[in-house]
């Protein structure tokens, strides 16, 4: 069928079709990390920030491929996980710029705003690194800008195939991509996008529906439990969308502080997300009207969630009661003895997260919005997770700091020099500049053959790295971790601290730490457990 424009309608069953097969196809991106660690997971956060972004227009009945490209972006933006799904987030935000006030297009516009999407995408990089899903788009940009097809069947068919043959050139962009002998994920994972929508316009699918995954695979929902019902001030969550360009939207939010709690009013281009805790749900939503015009409203019964999933177990809360704090924290971690650690440093809000599991921009941003403070300091402790922290804290309307955190040590050691005497620039400098005094290292294990830097690895493998590169190869955990720190240890080193895992013996934890402070006497040894998934020693060398 030839299709010489797209209205809103066909364009969302274009990003329909395309997230259900970036979900079934997940996990072969996921297996192209370049790393042979069990924490490739590109596919797994481009699949969950395009969900995110498709399940902003299930409500949608209009036909316009603006409103439609809109709601998209701004889904993905919320939603966005990991380097990845940030970079996508804002390539969709282009596209929308592009087709902005539009009900159809034809090939011509349509590439124009695919074209968009490149430049944003580029603009959100700081140092774009070619061989990348940066790559990609800018050749599907560049091949839709060259295209002289009236089809837009015809165009995106162009489009992809163009866009497969510079992937599979992307191993000889990246060396470390060559090495381990796999195209880009994040490429690859744009091209599944690009492919679903043009297999609708082909007429090759049979069905549009948003496909049911599992729950692990969807996006909470911001839901906030764990508040005693006879303790909840203000027992109904509202939250919904204004579409208005010139709202005095300070002046909204000082009417809704004097009714309620928990306050987020974000503005993205033409629309403005709200969400805030109150009694007076209906004030609030006749205050928007004179706005603009409300979109996706959704009113919660905090009390009855309550009821409904943990009972009427107490659970002690005095947040609402506290003075504002001038100084408070959000640090990203997996494993509970890990969180412990943090939140005995002085850590206000620790969000489940890291490898395998990044969390969304929307799940930092509600943390952030939850502390009750003048300033708040994130602590990311993934370098996969800094691009969604420092978009929350550019959708923020609090002044919020992003350490560039890249590891657990690296976090712990962050916290442990922030001084409350000292101004925010001040501590973030001092922050920022204490992650060179780290050294990190990790032991895991080899989730598929490969080879790296002459190093053959075969699966199963316990695997040593340092700084996020593999250093050592071998069977036993515990001899890879001792093994590591020998490398990591120099004549300048003062303190050890050794992080083990789920997966560790703790007979076995004691007998390495034993000859790791024997083999280091001179230097100061501590060990916690951690309680990490996937990483059976995270340590760090000071």
């Amino acid at each position: 069928m030839v299709h010489l424009k797209i209205d809103g309608r066909m364009f969302s069953n274009m990003v329909i079709h395309a997230n259900n097969m970036l979900e079934e196809q997940k996990e072969i991106v996921n297996a192209m990390n370049v790393f042979p660690v069990p924490d490739g997971d590109t596919g797994t956060n481009m699949s969950m920030t395009f969900r995110s972004a498709v399940m902003e227009t299930k409500n949608y009945d209009g036909n316009s491929i603006g409103e439609v490209s809109r709601l998209v972006a701004r889904g993905a933006l919320m939603g966005a996980r990991g380097n990845s799904g940030v970079i996508l987030s804002q390539i969709l935000r282009g596209i929308a710029k592009g087709l902005e006030h539009k009900t159809e297009v034809d090939a011509k516009e349509f590439g124009e705003a695919l074209m968009e999407g490149v430049t944003a995408a580029y603009k959100a990089v700081m140092k774009p690194t070619e061989g990348t899903i940066l790559t990609v788009v800018r050749a599907a940009g560049e091949s839709a800008a060259r295209s002289e097809a009236e089809d837009l069947g015809g165009l995106l068919d162009e489009v992809c195939s163009h866009s497969q043959v510079i992937l599979d050139k992307t191993p000889e962009m990246l060396p470390v991509l060559k090495k381990a002998k796999v195209v880009d994920a994040g490429g690859k994972g744009l091209l599944i996008l690009l492919e679903g929508m043009r297999d609708v316009l082909q007429g090759d699918i049979e069905s549009v529906e948003i496909r049911e995954v599992t729950k692990e695979a969807v996006p909470a929902e911001i839901l906030d439990q764990g508040e005693v019902e006879q303790e909840i001030e203000y027992g109904y969550c509202t939250e919904f969308f204004i579409k208005s360009k010139d709202a005095d939207l300070e002046l909204f939010k000082e009417k809704l502080e004097k009714i309620g709690d928990s306050i987020i009013v974000v503005g993205s281009e033409d629309i403005v997300k709200v969400h805030v805790h109150t009694n007076e749900p209906g004030y609030v939503l006749s205050e928007a009207l004179k706005l603009g015009e409300l979109n996706k409203i959704k009113i919660d019964n905090m009390r009855e969630q309550h009821r409904s999933i943990i009972g009427e177990q107490a659970v002690e809360q005095d947040e609402e009661n506290e003075e504002k704090k001038k100084y408070a924290f959000v640090s990203v971690a997996m494993g509970t003895g890990i969180k412990n650690i943090f939140e005995d440093l002085g850590v206000d809000a620790v969000i489940e997260g890291g490898q395998t599991m990044n969390p969304s921009t929307q799940d930092i941003l509600s943390a952030v919005y939850k502390l009750n403070a003048e300033h708040v300091f994130i602590l990311p402790n993934n370098k996969n997770i800094i691009m969604a922290a420092t978009q929350a804290a550019e959708l923020s309307d609090k002044n919020v700091h992003v350490i560039q955190t890249k590891t657990i040590p690296q976090g712990i050691t962050a916290i442990t020099v922030f001084n409350g005497d000292l101004s925010p620039e001040e501590n973030v400098k001092a922050m920022n500049e204490s992650v060179y005094s780290v050294s990190s290292g990790s032991v895991t294990y080899a989730v598929r053959d490969t080879e790296m830097d002459g190093i053959e690895i075969k699966e199963g493998d316990i695997l040593g790295l340092i700084e996020g590169k593999i250093k050592e190869v071998g069977q036993d955990p515990y001899k890879v971790a001792d093994d590591l720190l020998s490398e990591m240890v120099t004549e300048e080193s003062e303190l050890i601290t050794v992080f083990y895992g789920s997966d560790c013996d703790p007979s076995k934890v004691e007998e390495l730490m034993e000859s790791i402070e024997e083999k280091y006497s001179e230097l100061d040894v501590q060990y916690y457990d951690g309680g990490q998934p996937l990483y059976y020693f995270l340590v760090s060398v000071e």
